[in-house]
């Protein structure tokens, strides 16, 4: 497996469906252009991708409507969290440093930290 350093930018739920189905472990940042917090997190998830051995992806629901409702997403940023191809737990609660999303992903998944 090779590991990717910078988030994969998707633009559909089809395209979100296949990267979930493909790896153990996906976290997925949901954000909106012009999201003053959505950006603050973008180097964040970034981190988390070099920090641990997790597939990191950002979609803009806004491009996939369908996505709004099959995942709930009420506010942005939106931080869902997938294993085996099933979600398994959300961070919503605004901008988080790096630590703390890295913890959320290492508590709540098989994911391990490598740096």
């Amino acid at each position: 497996m090779t590991l990717t350093e910078k988030p994969r930018q998707l633009d559909t739920g089809e395209e979100l469906d296949e990267l979930v189905s493909e790896h153990d472990v996906v976290l997925v940042d949901f954000y909106t252009k012009g999201c003053a917090l959505c950006q603050a997190i973008e180097p964040v998830v970034g981190n988390v991708a070099r920090a641990t051995d997790v597939t990191v992806a950002m979609v803009n629901p806004q491009t996939d409507l369908d996505l709004v409702d099959e995942y709930d997403i009420r506010s942005v940023p939106t931080l869902l969290l997938f294993q085996d191809g099933e979600p398994v737990a959300r961070m919503a609660e605004g901008f988080q440093g790096t630590e703390k999303v890295v913890e959320f992903v290492v508590e709540n998944s098989s994911a391990e930290r490598i740096d």
